[in-house]
């Protein structure tokens, strides 16, 4: 499917917001270290590639991979 660069651009936000809403609530992030850890993730980079078509998936399952990168347990 083929979007405009503003709807690409709009939904990447949308998942952004998301993610970084969900890292204050769920893990107590303030604002600043939420959008930190978002915006210097690899999953972000992902994100930033249409090519990648993460913008079509819901935010939900997108910030489950930004959990993982996170949050991963060695």
């Amino acid at each position: 499917m083929n979007v405009s660069q503003a709807e690409y651009q709009n939904m990447k936000e949308d998942i952004v917001k998301e993610m970084i809403s969900r890292l204050m609530e769920e893990h107590d992030f303030s604002m600043q270290e939420a959008f930190d850890a978002v915006y210097n993730s690899l999953l972000f980079e992902k994100l930033n590639n249409p090519k990648t078509g993460l913008y079509f998936q819901s935010p939900g399952y997108v910030y489950s991979y930004l959990k993982d990168e996170l949050f991963k347990v060695e």
